[in-house]
Order: structure tokens, then sequence, then C-alpha cells
């Protein structure tokens, strides 16, 4: 399970960095290591360069190996030269306050454009040349998948959207990944927070109850996948389960999705300072779902909508 950083980028509530900070560390000391980011996330970098500073002088400098943040680069299509690849690394490097980055997963708005592939085989050299450890994708489909290892690019993971309401990276996602040795890292696994025991038998929420970025993206899917009613179903059908395993609607919905294929992770967003779920979001390693539960979940994600037709493979509601 990884720790998100969208939270810190704003409409979340306002992040104090020092409180932030406080909270990381009880992150780490509960055994959530890493950290998901983006250059685009605000101070996410920043952060993370104030944490390892603070955990190094707190904790000594031999135990930062410890820590694992994943950062992502999100240019604007365009010339990718080894320069332009080059400035964009040296400054998550220098934003961090590390050596080289852990993990660097690269996100292209443009399909038409495919110059991705120049930006990816400069990252490979950078990779070769020690200033990443892996290189990684966000948010691309199957198909831009293929074109990227037929280019005989390494990549080691690919995030995206995956959630009980979302499903589409079952349909031809994971298969490929998993013939290629590409592991899945996910997000949206607890709909910003809707998949939870606080939504079971509430009216539908208009805009203004949905008070975060997070809540107002997946209220939007829910509407696409089947509407606020079936969601309702969903959750009445995941009480009883969460019940049965002495957990929450969200432990169960981020075990069903760690479950599936190709997935080596599930992101879930940290509100740092604002609101914590350490506790709760360590009961999913304690938890086995038996083909009962599944059968039970899976009746109504029967009645859903085929998002895979609606909005087409992963990552694909951001290039319309």
């Amino acid at each position: 399970m990884l720790n998100g950083m969208w939270q810190v980028s704003g409409a979340h509530g306002r992040i104090d960095p020092e409180r932030a900070i406080e909270a990381m560390l009880r992150y780490h000391d509960a055994g959530f290591t890493t950290w998901d980011l983006a250059d685009h996330y605000g101070p996410a970098e920043d952060l993370i360069g104030r944490f390892r500073r603070r955990f190094a002088q707190e904790r000594g400098a031999e135990r930062l190996g410890e820590i694992q943040a994943f950062t992502k680069w999100v240019p604007y299509p365009g010339s990718m030269t080894r320069q332009i690849v080059e400035d964009a690394v040296a400054v998550s490097l220098r934003r961090m306050q590390v050596d080289r980055l852990d993990l660097l997963q690269f996100h292209w708005w443009d399909y038409g454009d495919r110059r991705y592939l120049d930006a990816l085989k400069h990252l490979a050299d950078l990779r070769e040349e020690g200033k990443i450890r892996h290189l990684a994708l966000t948010n691309f489909d199957t198909e831009r998948l293929g074109i990227i290892t037929g280019a005989r690019i390494e990549i080691v993971s690919n995030q995206v959207q995956y959630s009980l309401v979302d499903r589409r990276p079952a349909v031809k996602m994971a298969a490929f990944c998993e013939e290629q040795g590409i592991t899945l890292l996910t997000y949206g696994t607890v709909l910003g927070g809707l998949l939870s025991e606080t939504w079971i038998g509430r009216p539908e929420p208009g805009r203004a109850d949905l008070t975060t970025a997070s809540l107002q993206k997946y209220k939007n899917m829910i509407d696409a996948w089947g509407g606020w009613p079936l969601f309702q179903a969903l959750l009445a059908a995941l009480k009883p389960i969460a019940n049965k395993h002495g957990a929450s609607i969200a432990n169960i919905g981020t075990r069903y999705i760690l479950d599936q294929s190709a997935v080596a992770g599930v992101i879930i967003g940290a509100r740092l300072g604002i609101a914590e779920h350490i506790a709760d979001n360590a009961r999913v390693f304690d938890i086995a779902l038996d083909l009962e539960d599944v059968a039970a979940i899976e009746a109504v994600l029967a009645h859903s909508r085929d998002l895979m037709r609606l909005i087409g493979d992963c990552g694909d509601e951001y290039r319309r």
C-alpha cells in the first residue's frame, strides 16, 4: 500500500508543512514507507525532501533507504531532447534531495505526438546512468504499452485507476502486463472516500456536499458506472462482508483490488495533517476474501455499465 500525495496539491484542504512532516513520520513508523507523488502535485516533491532531512536527523541517515518515493514527470507534449529530459529529472532530484529517483512514472497527454518514445528512451539512458532506479508509466493504455515494449524500453509498472467501480484494467491491461512482467499501481480504489460507511443510506450528494477534488472526481465516475442507487446497493453488499472480517468497507474494496491480476500496490490518498486512516488501512493485510465474499460483490457489479465501452481503455479519460 502506497501513501498518495495528490492531496497536498490543493483542493483537499490546506496542508501545513510541519504537520504534514509529523504525519509522514507516523505513517512510516506504522510500516507505510512508500510515497506516490508527482512534479505537479504542488509541494509534494519538496515535502519528500524535508521529510528525508528530518528523518535523517532523528532516525539516522543510514536508515534513509527505508523510504521509497515514487514521483512522476508530466511534461507538455513537444520536443523531447536529451537536455529537456535530463533537466526535468534534475529538478525532481533537487527537490526531493536524492541522488537517484526510486521510480519515475512518465505520463504523456497526446498519443498523436509519438515523441513520448523519445522521452522514454532518454529516461532509459538516465536509468542506465544511475539517475533513476526504475522507469514506469502513468495512465498509458494497453495499445501504447505494446508500442513502448515493442521499442525495447523496459517498464516496471503502469499506474491506472482501478476500483470496484472502475474495473477497466481487468479487460485487457492486466493480461498484457502479466505477459510482459509489468505490474499495476492503482489509484481511485476507495473513490476518494466515497467507498465508506459514511455514505451508506445517504441521498445522492450535490456538488456542495463533495468538498474535495477527489470526491467530485469519483462521484462523476460513479455516475458513469451506474449511478447513485447502484452504488448504494454496492455499499449495502460490502457492509456485511466488512463486519464479517472486522474491517471497513474501504478495506474490503482495497483487498479486492490487491487480489486482482498484475496489481502490485494500491495508492491510498493521505490528507497529511488533516485526516489519518493509518490503523484502518493496516487492517487490509489481515483480510482474506473468500468465494462467498467475491460472489456477493460481483453480483452487484454485474448490473453496472461497461466503462470500457463508455470511456475507453485505462487513462483514456485524460485524452479527450
